[in-house]
């Protein structure tokens, strides 16, 4: 019965929709009228007949339609018959319901049907006169949205008294590690209570932290019990912890066909964690067919998220520490030492204005070591203002226009801090006067001087400024709107990393605004908005875990994130495999899993990583020994990456003959060009070329008469010692002969 109802409300708007063919359909009503008023059209030329041949079967395909409908109707009301009693009132009601609904959804219909007239129905004189087209205004797509009805809003559950405690709870603990405070155990502790309460966001955070050991004693079992309860009655965030459980086997044995489907649960729940490790399978091909649409769809949710967290100044500043360069000696920007840190702040107490300003900044952004506290960074940078410093008046202008940790915003104040720094031409004050001028925060709104001042930013490098402009190009505030501008300014600021620039710069590659569409761009930069979400914090906990030598939380940590698609965090995670200090494996399975990592992180771009995985394959770890692979391997890290080391291998195997043939000229080459490379590969490319030279002039010797007699000991002249030491005489001649070699001259 419902059936036909939705039948009847669905033929209504067929014919409602056909009356737009306009007064001559109702003026014929036989066929062969029809015909020949069709015929005296195409005569005339104003209607093409293709045209006509494809809206006649549009027609029938409806027609056909609907007698499928009227069939499946019918066979349904034989097999089910009609409810009885009060179900089938409750029924009725809900029919009624729904085609009350379904009328207003017609009737929507019906109204954008006239206002924006399809192509294939207008009428003779819209046809008949091009120019009349260029005269009606272009459609608005927002006129449409604004008709659809507005969603149904999901309230939330109202709390009892216990969770609401439980809730304030966690809210409060978080506050407390999102600011990187050291009280990381009693912070813990209080998700901990919350979680004891019953409150759910509190029972997944404390689930992670047993998987990390962050702040309770490393527990995966804890954690896999806590998951699976709540996955059983459908949280997304557990399902996406299950699905990491059953990724890397942890707790469980491992199932990438168990962890697509906890990560489908939980994207489709709106799982952040989950929608970006699958968005990572998609874009990467990682056990799913590489699918670049699927990838940014899912990408582009996290990223709007992200976007809509993150305040104008960009948000706290993450470090990414790559260990297996820390390891190697290289500088990674990692955590201060306490001692360098006293020491800052003892200048700043002598009165030293540039130790004034870099803890003020530090407080400010946080990381380095060093805990985000805005009102510490209040107070280093009011000690500095007092020299009049223009760097100091400007932060302090954002302070206090920003308010937050316990600071009130004042317009007022920043407007006459950022007037300061402006008047000393500082670039963050020009900025911060142009973000007042444009919202009206404490002066009347005027985007002509929002817009100077923006300018005068950015032609100073000033990143806030390059983004404002692009804002301003883009959504056409004070200026006339310019695509390809917003794109410039917002490539400038994304060059910075700064996380809305990134973001705006996506849409416009998603969308095609001002640039060419394309998705593999649009699904990196959405990548890149998406790693700078508050759960990028967690690359500097884990250094910090491996600091303190507590390398499984470490490494979990490294892990979670990798499967988030971190390249930096699946380095780090199979250098821990790699050097034995995750000891959560045993040896053999150690060496498949870290391929499998620097495999990820190679395929992202990490020249580390592809060397690695070179040197896998060259000694067969983890993998049967292969030395093309590993000749591969190292070729793509020396051509694509300009690797050192991969170039040095390369040599080494063109001398020996090692997977490439054996050609000592190509060897000398790349021993060249390894030194040419790096500063810390000139004494083995100096060794190995000394090795190289000696090595020919053996060769030369041994081909020359002279060696017949020396191989042989038929020579009255020489004894054995005598050969050895006109051997090693040999060897130390090429090497003074290389390293007199006159200087190369620079490139």
């Amino acid at each position: 019965m419902d059936n036909l109802r939705l039948y009847i409300v669905w033929l209504c708007f067929v014919l409602s929709a056909a009356e737009l063919l306009g007064p001559e359909a109702r003026k014929k009503n036989s066929e062969d009228d029809d015909d020949n008023s069709l015929e005296e059209l195409k005569e005339e030329g104003k209607i093409d007949p293709d045209l006509l041949n494809e809206i006649s079967e549009a027609m029938n395909l409806e027609f056909k339609q609907m007698r499928e409908m009227r069939e499946y109707n019918e066979a349904i009301r034989k097999t089910v018959g009609l409810l009885k009693g009060e179900e089938e009132d409750k029924e009725s009601e809900l029919a009624e319901s729904s085609l009350d609904q379904m009328e207003k959804t017609l009737k929507m219909f019906k109204t954008t049907l006239f206002r924006h007239e399809p192509n294939w129905i207008q009428d003779v004189k819209s046809i008949s006169s091009p120019e009349d087209e260029f005269e009606k205004p272009a459609e608005n797509p927002q006129d449409i949205l604004d008709m659809l009805p507005p969603l149904p809003e999901q309230e939330e559950p109202e709390l009892s008294p216990e969770l609401l405690e439980a809730k304030e709870l966690y809210e409060a603990a978080v506050d407390k590690l999102e600011r990187r405070t050291p009280d990381l155990r009693g912070a813990i502790l209080q998700v901990k209570h919350a979680a004891d309460k019953g409150y759910v966001p509190a029972q997944i955070k404390l689930a992670w932290s047993y998987i990390y050991g962050e702040g309770v004693e490393l527990d995966v079992e804890k954690a896999k019990n806590i998951f699976e309860g709540l996955a059983a009655e459908g949280n997304a965030d557990a399902h996406a912890g299950m699905g990491f459980l059953y990724a890397t086997g942890i707790a469980v044995p491992v199932s990438q066909a168990k962890a697509l489907v906890h990560y489908t649960m939980g994207a489709v729940g709106d799982s952040d964690y989950a929608q970006m490790a699958l968005a990572y399978r998609y874009w990467a091909g990682v056990t799913l067919t590489s699918s670049c649409p699927k990838a940014m769809e899912l990408y582009m949710k996290v990223a709007n998220k992200v976007a809509s967290q993150v305040s104008l100044s960009g948000g706290p500043a993450v470090h990414r520490v790559r260990l297996l360069d820390e390891a190697d000696g290289v500088s990674t920007g990692s955590a201060l030492d306490t001692d360098l840190i006293e020491y800052y702040q003892l200048l700043a107490e002598k009165g030293d204005v540039q130790a004034q300003i870099g803890l003020g900044q530090l407080h400010f952004q946080g990381g380095r070591g060093v805990t985000l506290d805005q009102n510490k960074a209040l107070h280093y940078f009011k000690q500095a203002a007092k020299s009049g410093n223009a760097v100091a008046n400007a932060f302090l202008g954002k302070i206090y226009l920003e308010g937050g940790d316990g600071i009130k915003a004042d317009n007022e104040t920043a407007f006459e801090y950022f007037k300061k720094a402006a008047e000393l031409n500082n670039p963050v004050g020009q900025s911060g006067l142009g973000i007042m001028y444009l919202q009206g925060r404490g002066v009347p709104k005027d985007t002509a001087k929002a817009f100077k001042y923006f300018t005068i930013a950015a032609n100073q490098g000033w990143v806030e400024g390059q983004l404002h402009l692009g804002f301003m190009y883009f959504g056409g505030i004070g200026v006339r709107r310019d695509f390809k501008k917003a794109n410039k300014y917002f490539s400038l600021a994304s060059q910075s990393g700064h996380v809305l620039a990134l973001y705006h710069l996506a849409q416009m590659h998603a969308q095609g605004l001002g640039v060419m569409r394309s998705c593999p761009t649009a699904v990196e930069l959405f990548k890149n908005v998406c790693e700078r979400g508050r759960w990028g914090s967690r690359l500097m906990l884990a250094h910090r875990a491996y600091r303190a030598r507590d390398s499984d939380s470490a490494f979990l940590q490294y892990l979670a994130l990798s499967e988030r698609g971190y390249e930096v965090a699946q380095s780090n995670a199979a250098f821990l495999l790699d050097e034995g200090e995750a000891r959560l494996f045993p040896a053999q399975e150690r060496w498949v899993r870290a391929l499998q990592l620097w495999a990820r992180g190679a395929s992202q771009g990490c020249a580390g990583a592809r060397v690695k995985l070179g040197d896998y394959h060259y000694y067969g770890l983890g993998t049967p020994r292969d030395l093309d692979a590993a000749a591969h391997h190292y070729r793509i890290a020396s051509e694509q990456l300009h690797s050192a080391q991969a170039t040095f291998n390369l040599g080494y195997m063109h001398e020996r003959g090692l997977g490439l043939a054996r050609d000592l000229h190509l060897a000398k080459r790349c021993y060249d060009l390894a030194a040419e490379a790096s500063a810390d590969a000139r004494l083995p490319a100096a060794l190995a070329l000394a090795r190289l030279h000696a090595h020919s002039a053996i060769e030369n010797m041994l081909e020359s008469p002279l060696a017949v007699l020396f191989l042989t000991g038929d020579s009255p002249l020489l004894s054995n010692w005598d050969i050895y030491l006109i051997t090693a005489l040999a060897g130390a001649l090429g090497l003074v002969v290389y390293l007199r070699r006159p200087p190369q001259p620079a490139n």
